[in-house]
C-alpha cells in the first residue's frame, strides 16, 4: 500500500459512530425536556454526517451537527450550524463543539 492511499480521506458515505450519536443524542435529550426541540433527523452524505434538531417536525432545523472528515486537519471535521447557516462552533473534537449548547442558556419569551 502506498503512502498516499494511507492518507487520504476514505471514500464512501460518512456515518456517526455509536460513541458520537450518544453525546449528541445527550444533547438533544436535554432540549427534548426543556421543551425546545421535538424533533431530528440523521442524513449520510459522500462525505458529511448530519444530526438536524429541529422545533417541529415541519420547520426548517434550528440547529446542524455536522461531521466531515475531510476537515478534520484543517478546521477540524466537527461544526454546529445555526439556523441561518451561520457556524457557531468548528473544532477538532465533538465535547468541545457539543459544549455551544452548554454555553446558550435557552429561555422562552412570552
Amino acid at each position: 500500500m502506498s503512502l498516499e492511499a494511507l492518507t487520504e480521506p476514505q471514500r464512501g458515505p460518512v456515518f456517526f459512530d455509536r460513541r458520537e450519536l450518544e453525546r449528541i443524542l445527550r444533547v438533544y435529550g436535554r432540549g427534548i425536556a426543556a421543551g425546545q426541540w421535538r424533533d431530528y433527523s440523521v442524513l449520510s452524505h459522500d462525505d458529511a454526517a448530519e444530526f438536524a434538531i429541529f422545533h417541529r417536525s415541519g420547520d426548517a432545523p434550528l440547529y446542524r451537527i455536522e461531521k466531515r472528515p475531510a476537515l478534520q486537519r484543517r478546521q477540524g471535521q466537527w461544526a454546529v450550524y445555526g439556523s441561518g447557516g451561520q457556524v457557531l462552533k468548528r473544532g477538532r473534537e465533538l465535547d468541545v463543539v457539543l459544549k455551544v449548547f452548554d454555553a446558550r442558556k435557552f429561555t422562552v419569551v412570552d
